[in-house]
């Protein structure tokens, strides 16, 4: 099934495609992917020139994943599980986006696909139950549905600090990197930001540098990625156990196929205990989360003796005792904002020609047109990577130009922060989606955000099979979900306030949860009642009521 190409003439009632996607992230490919394999007719538009999301604009030094790449990628078929073989537990980012691209390719899905055409307006017509879409290259289409799978980290953040547009050398942004090559050898580079971007490349680019300059504003609990290259033997026992993988990653508690522990901290004596935060330390990626004691996030003083462990590793391995000091977190508990994963980013401190500026102490002041002046004097740098994060959660939404019933603004309707339903729709905007948005994943984003995908298409199909047109959430499901959200969000298996996951890396933005403090057991269940129910959860018509002329 071909999708129509624009129509230039929007007076005729019909859509020109029954579901328009926006984005063509890992969402995005797999919800173009669902739609179209349930009969819809399909548009996915694109900002960038290519597929891949994240993993298109994230492509500076170091960039990888931290969840393990065959529980990142599709599941829905075994053929394209078997054919593809990752070359390492935790894939660079041009694996990935060869990855998406040959997803892309093998189901014949580009053709089907806009790119550089990022859209500026998504205005609801309440006479026609569709959505009328432009984008910024003149591409305009009318959509029954209309799904934005935009991505929780896809606008970055830059701090407006003064005289930064000023600066005569190269500036990049993590979140936003060009694809041609950055030349860094030999250059006085600044890194500003410690988040996950921030510690993966520092120590890609540190044999490059003439120096290195790192400016930190908060330090992070920093643990050993652990990757490794996926030995012949383990890509034949991961084909082989495919459906039991397919089981777990697709029913787990956070999406991992990491083995819960079976005990809390206090149960085992001391010495056995930090045996086991060694072990731990040695474990891959979010197993540090996933596979500790069962009371690590909800006993303070569990999760204070695994901090004091990764305390003790930071000074053993940084030789300057002040910087050790510097790079341990003073101000949250381990798990309380999102933890980097690093391969050899304290080991770079021991450089002689790394350096640290701890934000607290020094401010920056400005951006110099030769450097970075902070309150104890200026450096000169040939290069500035900021690392400072994204408008998380709602940040591509804010700007799309989304208007629904009555002319009403997204933005407007979310003044106070997300009001959703199961993550997936907004009262007042019928037809309109948003997985992988405000209230989804805590925790392996495509599994969860494919847990959202399949019940949107499972909701569209069910409209279609019963004669309905227009798909809106209840006034009071979608209470009820966002009070669950901001209820749950003092749990101490969320997230704190200092994290993104809150908003507060954003001035003047909303402080509320950001994701579904309910997890996916939560979101598993209120799905099955939602279907065992029959949709009751929306309004479902078979067009919009004629408007009140009286």
């Amino acid at each position: 099934m071909t999708s129509p190409e624009p129509s230039p003439d929007h007076s005729a009632s019909g859509p020109d495609v029954d579901v328009l996607v926006i984005g063509a992230g890992i969402t995005g490919i797999y919800q173009l992917y669902l739609a179209r394999e349930a009969g819809f007719s399909v548009q996915l538009l694109e900002a960038g020139d290519g597929v891949g999301g994240t993993w298109y604009w994230n492509r500076y030094p170091g960039a990888r994943f931290d969840s393990e790449s065959y529980t990142y990628g599709y599941l829905f078929s075994q053929e394209l599980f078997e054919e593809w073989e990752w070359k390492e537990h935790f894939a660079p980012q041009p694996e990935t986006e060869r990855y998406l691209n040959h997803v892309a390719d093998r189901f014949d899905l580009r053709r089907h696909m806009r790119f550089g055409a990022k859209v500026t307006a998504a205005v609801y017509d309440e006479h026609s139950g569709t959505w009328d879409v432009v984008a910024d290259d003149g591409t305009k289409f009318r959509a029954r549905y209309l799904i934005a799978a935009t991505g929780v980290l896809s606008v970055p953040y830059t701090p407006d600090v003064p005289g930064r547009d000023e600066f005569g050398g190269e500036s990049f942004h993590t979140g936003a990197w060009p694809q041609r090559p950055v030349e860094f050898a030999g250059k006085r580079v600044a890194v500003i930001g410690t988040s996950s971007s921030g510690v993966q490349i520092v120590p890609a680019i540190v044999d490059e540098v003439a120096s290195l300059t790192v400016y930190q504003r908060t330090a992070n609990w920093c643990t050993p990625l652990n990757n490794a290259p996926i030995t012949a033997e383990e890509q034949a026992q991961l084909r082989a156990g495919f459906e039991q993988l397919r089981e777990t990653l697709n029913t787990s508690v956070h999406g991992f196929h990491h083995p819960a522990h079976d005990r809390a901290a206090f149960d085992d004596p001391e010495d056995e205990r930090w045996r086991f935060y060694e072990t731990m330390w040695n474990s891959p990626g979010f197993r540090k989360l996933t596979s500790n004691y069962t009371d690590l996030l909800a006993n303070p003083k569990a999760n204070a003796e695994w901090c004091e462990f990764i305390a003790k590793r930071i000074r053993r391995i940084v030789k300057d005792p002040a910087t050790a000091e510097r790079l341990i977190p003073s101000d949250h508990r381990f798990g309380e904002k999102r933890p980097p994963f690093v391969a050899g980013y304290y080991e770079a401190y021991n450089r002689r020609n790394v350096s640290l500026v701890d934000l607290r102490e020094s401010p920056i002041v400005r951006v110099t047109p030769t450097g970075i002046e902070t309150t104890d004097g200026t450096r000169e740098f040939d290069v500035i990577v900021w690392a400072t994060g994204f408008d998380f959660g709602t940040g591509a939404l804010a700007r799309m130009g989304i208007r629904g019933r009555g002319g009403l603004s997204l933005m407007e309707y979310w003044a106070d922060g997300p009001r959703t339903f199961l993550g997936v729709q907004t009262q007042g905007f019928p037809n309109l989606f948003f997985p992988g948005g405000p209230h989804a994943a805590a925790g392996n984003n495509p599994r969860y955000n494919g847990d959202q995908v399949d019940f949107i298409t499972d909701v569209l199909a069910y409209a279609l099979d019963n004669g309905f047109a227009v798909i809106e959430v209840t006034e009071r499901a979608e209470e009820r979900w966002t009070n669950m959200v901001n209820r749950g969000a003092a749990s101490p298996y969320s997230f704190g306030e200092s994290s993104y996951f809150f908003g507060t890396n954003i001035p003047g933005k909303p402080v509320r949860y950001l994701l579904n403090s309910g997890g996916r057991p939560k979101l598993f269940s209120v799905i099955a009642d939602v279907v065992a129910n029959g949709y009751d959860s929306f309004t479902l018509r078979p067009t919009e009521p004629a408007p009140d002329t009286d």
